[in-house]
């Protein structure tokens, strides 16, 4: 199973649509709440190159994007062999 972490914030529809997508494919992911912490917003921000919004979703160190992103792998059947590697 790749290693898969998220950032997101306690109140974020798109973060709970996220994470229940990977719950349904079985997907263990390591969540990292940016609400209340500066420096691990600034880390997200760095890594998702600029990107400020939640969730931002990371696969093996590959940034993937946001929830829209992770559902257009999904849709496009990419999603599936990313998890399985």
């Amino acid at each position: 199973m790749p290693r898969i972490e998220i950032y997101t914030t306690p109140w974020c529809p798109y973060c709970v649509a996220a994470k229940r997508l990977l719950e349904t494919k079985g997907a263990p992911y390591q969540e990292t709440d940016v609400a209340r912490d500066p420096a691990m917003r600034v880390e997200m921000t760095q890594r998702a190159m600029g990107r400020r919004t939640v969730p931002q979703i990371f696969i093996d160190g590959r940034h993937i994007g946001g929830c829209d992103e992770l559902h257009a792998l999904d849709r496009a059947g990419k999603l599936d062999p990313l998890l399985a590697a």
